[in-house]
Formats: C-alpha cells, sequence, structure tokens
C-alpha cells in the first residue's frame, strides 16, 4: 500500500511539474522581434512533450529533441569515461543534428509554416 502511495504522489508531481513547465516556456527573442519561426522554435515543446510520453508529437514538434539529448548524454559520458573516437562521435552526431535542424528549417520555409 505504502508503495502505491508513493507512486501515486510521485506521478502527481511529476504531472505538476510538467504543468509548471508548459506554463512558463521561454519566449523565443527571435519570433518576438520578427514575428517568424527560428531554427530553434518547437525545442521546448517538444522536450515536454518527450517527458509526457508522447514520442510522435516530440519529433513532429522538433525533429532533433531525441538526437541532442543523446549527443548531451554522450559528451557527458566521453568527459567521464574519455572514449577512444568520442570526439569524433559528437563531431558526426553535430553535423547529423545540424542537417535534421536545417531540413526542417527549409521545409517550414517551403510551406509556410514559419508564422
Amino acid at each position: 500500500m505504502m508503495l502505491y502511495l508513493s507512486i501515486v504522489i510521485s506521478t502527481l508531481n511529476v504531472k505538476s511539474l510538467l504543468d509548471w513547465l508548459q506554463a512558463h516556456l521561454l519566449a523565443c527573442p527571435i519570433k518576438s522581434l520578427s514575428g517568424l519561426d527560428c531554427p530553434g522554435c518547437g525545442f521546448q515543446r517538444s522536450v515536454i512533450a518527450l517527458l509526457q510520453g508522447d514520442l510522435s508529437r516530440s519529433v513532429q514538434l522538433y525533429p532533433a529533441t531525441i538526437p541532442l539529448i543523446g549527443m548531451g548524454i554522450f559528451a557527458f559520458a566521453h568527459l567521464k569515461l574519455d572514449f577512444k573516437h568520442g570526439a569524433l562521435v559528437i563531431k558526426i552526431f553535430y553535423i547529423a543534428i545540424s542537417i535534421i535542424i536545417l531540413t526542417k528549417y527549409i521545409y517550414k520555409i517551403i510551406t509556410y509554416q514559419l508564422i
């Protein structure tokens, strides 16, 4: 019974944290000034969708979220464990993530989804 109660309490805490995050998203300065999305717009909403377990919505909002998180985890592990080819892997991650971000941004431009 105690385990069930602690699970319910932790679930409520996670839900309230996610609600708080959704209510306190940072405004994009580029979008505030120009009215157009920047290449990073959607990242915060994508992370929140990922934390809620909605993988497809997360990828739809910002496709580079999961690779960015993966690169962050790998970079941290590389700093601690000093992998032999870690720097090369990070560079490959960086190039792949840049291609994903640029491709999504070009798609937004072509389909008039910047506003």
